[in-house]
């Protein structure tokens, strides 16, 4: 039996503002990095908002020029809502392509491979949808901000 292969439903755009990164330097995996969340936008046909001044990125990055990227942080809906965000992700391409993403360049996300998986959760009943899905992304990173496509796995 071959079951239906999952299909994908834009969701939402998310422009995250950073803050300064701070390096944390070599741990057993690799190079660590906090990269603070100090804001942005959220915007889709169901959810719509601000990102909210907490959370951040907490990376690795590996000798070999992979980032993973785990994230979690908070946003507040147009009406009032209040979701968590957690997402992790994977960040690599071309060392030429990733020094240029590095020294914040606006490099096309086309160049580079930027992906992610994030789970949503709320307490409000008006978003209760958003506990009992599953999300995934592409990305693009630029000087103070990533941007975010999120799709809902249907």
């Amino acid at each position: 039996m071959i079951l239906p292969a999952p299909q994908l439903v834009h969701a939402f755009d998310m422009v995250v503002r950073l803050g300064p990164i701070l390096e944390m330097g070599s741990g057993r995996a690799g190079r660590r990095r906090i990269v603070p969340i100090v804001g942005g936008t959220v915007e889709g046909e169901r959810i719509r908002g601000e990102i909210l001044d907490l959370g951040a990125d907490w990376q690795t990055i590996f000798a070999d020029g992979l980032a993973e990227l785990d994230t979690r942080y908070a946003l507040r809906t147009h009406d009032g809502a209040i979701i968590e965000i957690v997402n992790y992700g994977l960040r690599h391409g071309p060392a030429e392509v990733m020094a240029r993403v590095a020294a914040g360049e606006d490099v096309d996300p086309a160049h580079y491979y930027m992906r992610t998986h994030c789970r949503l959760e709320t307490g409000d009943a008006r978003y209760a949808w958003v506990n009992r899905a599953l999300f995934v992304g592409t990305g693009g990173r630029r000087a103070a901000s990533v941007v975010i496509s999120m799709f809902e796995i249907a």
